[in-house]
């Protein structure tokens, strides 16, 4: 009878342990995600501050269409009132990022239309500071790509690591504190290549 009291304590020792790990693992994990989102929303967050003063140098080139700039404006408006609702648990939340990649589709809709109509405007494009700032974009552009990949890559080892057995069992002993996380993912019509026309 000792014998068998002793290999249950063992054994719920062993489990308390395993359950503790795998608890301790997915808070690191859970935390990677979260910094790698804030990563994420700094990218981004330089882009938006960009745009004032793209808006303003590109104001200065004569009969500039004032429709384009407009839109512009308004989408980086949007972008400001979904990522102060969103950011908070939206790391935990597909239809929150949803709206978020959606409102920073907008925005970079509205910048790619901005610098297609530049083209048309030969003293703007000869400007010092359009140039720098069209730089600083694509650069930006660039950084939030490799955000987004990193951000995708922290998602997926949270994932996994939650997703495999026994530990699955003990996340879902803690409801939504360990909910699987979202991934970024690509726009509608991305897989279908521009047409060109010459």
């Amino acid at each position: 009878m000792a014998k068998t009291g002793l290999v249950v304590l063992v054994l719920a020792i062993a489990l308390g342990v395993s359950c503790v790990s795998s608890y301790n693992k997915l808070v690191g994990l859970g935390q990677a995600v979260d910094g790698q989102w804030a990563q994420v929303e700094n990218a981004y967050q330089r882009r938006a501050d960009l745009v004032p003063n793209l808006v303003e140098t590109v104001k200065g080139a004569a009969k500039f269409e004032q429709g384009t700039l407009t839109a512009v404006t308004e989408a980086r408006a949007k972008v400001g009132q979904v990522s102060a609702q969103a950011t908070e648990k939206i790391t935990q939340d597909p239809e929150a990022l949803k709206r978020f990649e959606q409102a920073q589709a907008g925005l970079g809709s509205a910048l790619s239309r901005l610098l297609v109509v530049s083209e048309s405007y030969p003293q703007l494009k000869a400007t010092q500071n359009f140039r720098d700032l069209q730089v600083q974009l694509e650069g930006t552009e660039n950084r939030i790509a490799v955000e987004r990949m990193r951000f995708n890559e922290s998602a997926q080892a949270f994932n996994t690591a939650r997703n495999r057995f026994p530990t699955v069992v003990m996340a879902g002993m803690f409801g939504r504190r360990f909910a699987e996380k979202a991934y970024f993912k690509a726009q509608d019509g991305a897989a279908t290549a521009p047409q060109v026309h010459f």
